[in-house]
């Protein structure tokens, strides 16, 4: 999903009675202190309900059909994907489904609830705003992690290893756990101490032969910010060698964490 694409898009629609375009901003987030107890469902059962009180006393029976038509596809929804929600839940829909948005968010909104002739839109452009298309860059030695982020939500994963024997970075696509650097355990003292060495002779060079595949990979996702993170050393052989700059470098070593646990610890 591009969601600039989506957003303009959806700032084109503009539609007349009896047709309207539901807009529905779910708060789900389990570590608010007003969540604990899965109040979201309440808050959707009354949101829903509230349109369908005020259409009860129109007398525009043909809105009332769209209502339901679309009341009954966020329902169903919410009924699949419930076990999954993260921070926040966002549908924009009609009822002839020219218009559907349905979207989990690991960003907080507040709950509202629209029934309009246009979208209303803010709450997603400054979701947005504050997390836009975003990469993080994660090195330990011979391996480097690239994740592509947007939204607080996980897109892409990319993960570079170097091949010693080749001086060559081998690329994997998607879902990749980093294997256990020979420079950080697992291997005997003289073996790591001989790597070390090879690797601190080495490092520029084989970073420099990196740099020219991120930017790339950066263009290619459209980023509009990146993040470097690891080894403070290594951070600054990559940034030398990249053409873009990027927003912060995090002396931190966490190539090895889950994916989502990266994003919140880097970005949010």
């Amino acid at each position: 999903m591009d969601i600039n694409k989506e957003i303009k898009k959806l700032e084109q629609v503009h539609l007349e009675k009896p047709e309207k375009v539901f807009t529905m901003y779910l708060n789900t987030d389990p570590s608010d202190p007003d969540q604990q107890g899965g109040e979201w469902k309440i808050h959707l059962k009354n949101g829903l309900n509230n349109f369908e009180s005020y259409l009860k006393e129109e007398d525009d029976s043909d809105e009332k059909r769209n209502y339901w038509a679309v009341k009954e596809k966020v329902e169903q929804f919410i009924e699949e994907n419930e076990q999954n929600f993260a921070k926040s839940v966002v549908v924009i829909a009609t009822a002839d489904d020219t218009i559907w948005f349905a979207e989990r968010f690991q960003m907080p909104v507040k709950s509202e609830f629209y029934w309009e002739e246009t979208p209303q839109l803010d709450q997603l452009k400054k979701m947005q705003e504050d997390f836009p298309k975003t990469g993080i860059v994660l090195t330990q030695k011979e391996q480097v992690k690239v994740i592509d982020a947007e939204l607080g939500q996980l897109k892409d994963t990319q993960l570079f290893e170097l091949d010693l024997d080749t001086d060559d970075w081998r690329q994997h696509q998607g879902p990749h756990r980093a294997q256990a650097s020979m420079g950080s355990g697992g291997a005997k003292n003289s073996k790591q101490d001989q790597f070390q060495e090879r690797f601190e002779a080495n490092r520029y060079r084989w970073y420099k032969s990196l740099a020219p595949k991120l930017d790339k990979l950066a263009k290619d996702y459209g980023w509009q910010q990146f993040y470097l993170v690891g080894d403070k050393e290594e951070l600054k052989d990559l940034s030398d060698n990249m053409n873009k700059e990027p927003k912060d470098m995090v002396n931190k070593n966490l190539l090895d964490h889950e994916e989502m646990h990266i994003i919140e610890e880097v970005i949010q």
